[in-house]
């Protein structure tokens, strides 16, 4: 089975997530009857992304592309006890925004944490369990020497306890090889009955091999996307592996002239991106670097703006060589957000300085006293002193620690907010939403006639 990326994933990896929702709409009669098992098309950064950059309230994407899917299940990506903003919140929001995303729509929830630690799904899984919707839980993949093969076979095992729907491996830079998943999928099959979806990038160059690897293994699901926005730091194309697949004897139920309806229309749309500078052609190529540094292809891009600011291209080597000491000296953890960042900032930092460690953000800091959750391997204490001294480390689930905050927010926004989508764009981003709040309602009551502005008034009061 495929899902389709094209709608979140894709454009989030080459575009920086600047798909309009009037360019995705056209093309939703087809991409509903082209056969996928399932199509991404929310979460990540696309909430942001709409609020930010593109004016566009993001569940009104949700109920536009729901309105259309009449026969596809709808998939989006969670990042835990983070949901879609950069801090974990309190259980109360968790269990809103996955009830109101329910309710616009969505079917599938991909649920990941950072850190593989399961205490950071819990809430997740239990409102989309509460919701009637599935629950796929989601192995961050990456290698270290703690990151071995017995190590998956039990995040698998407690994941599936949980109450996981399907298990996701997700290869968010691109590092997993053939050989990898030839004995990864396998194991996991040993240790639970449950559908398991591959996700990876085409980064490295190995992208295609490692799915017909992971095929040929087990796998049930493959992530993939439409040629046009193929390649590159996004996934494999759609219709190549079709084709193949098709030959080797597998059943698939894509309908390839579907599929070459849908790429026709996204053509010009990435040329258009393409001209407008949006759609930068190093991101359509390969790195496989990637492989020795196990950096996503999007950090690569992330470390060289930030040494160029700084005048300091010449030492982005000596970057790239400080990541993974970094990333040793904070227990291993898999590079995806928002560890990614943390770890790709820290490692600028201690080669700008020439002195590790002298310069901390506050991120790192949070993160070495548990904030975040358990790392996956233990921080040695020399470097735990050298980053937080003697402050108190946490080993309870973060977001014990947090107070139910929606109520609170729902006051904040008094006389602004008009749903509970409102509050959760708010609770997202607090000064971003409510400027995009302000800016929203004000244009809607501008546009209404005299009478209907009475109308709303005093059936406000």
């Amino acid at each position: 089975m495929f899902t389709e990326t094209v709608l979140r994933d894709a454009h989030q990896s080459l575009m920086a997530t600047r798909l309009r929702t009037d360019e995705m709409l056209p093309i939703m009669e087809q991409l509903d009857k082209a056969g996928y098992h399932a199509l991404e098309c929310w979460g990540g950064a696309t909430f942001d992304s709409c609020v930010r950059y593109l004016n566009e309230d993001p569940w009104e994407r949700l109920r536009a592309i729901k309105k259309r899917a009449k026969n596809t299940k709808l998939q989006m990506l969670l990042r835990g006890q983070n949901l879609l903003g950069y801090r974990h919140y309190a259980d109360d929001i968790v269990e809103q925004f996955i009830t109101s995303a329910a309710q616009n729509g969505m079917d599938i929830f991909r649920i990941f944490d950072a850190l593989n630690d399961v205490r950071n799904l819990e809430a997740s899984v239990k409102a989309v369990k509460k919701n009637g919707k599935h629950a796929q839980l989601t192995i961050c993949y990456t290698t270290s020497p703690v990151h071995t093969i017995e190590y998956y076979k039990q995040l698998t095992q407690e994941m599936t306890a949980l109450g996981a729907d399907s298990i996701c491996v997700k290869d968010m830079a691109g590092i997993l090889t053939p050989a990898a998943a030839k004995d990864l999928i396998p194991a996991l099959k040993e240790v639970t009955d449950l559908p398991i979806e591959v996700h990876t990038h085409a980064t490295s160059g190995t992208s295609e091999m490692t799915y017909m690897a992971a095929i040929e293994a087990g796998a049930d699901i493959i992530d993939t996307a439409i040629s046009p926005l193929a390649g590159g730091t996004s996934q494999p194309a759609t219709e190549s592996l079709s084709t193949v697949l098709k030959e080797l004897g597998f059943k698939v139920d894509l309908d390839d002239e579907v599929l070459v309806a849908i790429s026709d229309y996204f053509k010009p749309i990435k040329e258009k991106y393409i001209e407008e500078g949006v759609l930068a052609p190093k991101m359509m190529g390969l790195e496989p670097r990637t492989l020795i540094y196990q950096v996503p292809g999007g950090m690569l891009s992330n470390l060289y703006s930030q040494l160029k600011q700084a005048k300091s291209e010449h030492l982005y080597e000596e970057v790239l060589k400080e990541v993974p000491r970094v990333r040793e000296d904070l227990g291993y953890p898999p590079l995806v957000t928002p560890l990614s960042q943390m770890v790709g900032t820290q490692a600028v930092f201690n080669v700008l300085t020439n002195e590790r460690y002298k310069m901390v953000p506050n991120e790192i800091k949070d993160y070495v006293c548990g904030k975040y959750g358990k790392s996956p391997a233990p921080i040695k204490d020399s470097i735990k002193q050298k980053i937080v001294e003697d402050e108190p480390v946490i080993t309870v689930r973060p977001a014990d620690l947090l107070e139910p905050e929606l109520d609170q927010m729902k006051q904040e926004l008094k006389g602004l907010a008009r749903s509970e989508e409102d509050v959760l764009i708010y609770a997202m981003f607090p000064q971003l939403g409510k400027d995009f709040l302000e800016q929203k309602y004000q244009l809607q009551d501008s546009q209404k006639r005299p009478e209907e502005k009475i109308v709303r008034i005093q059936a406000v009061m």
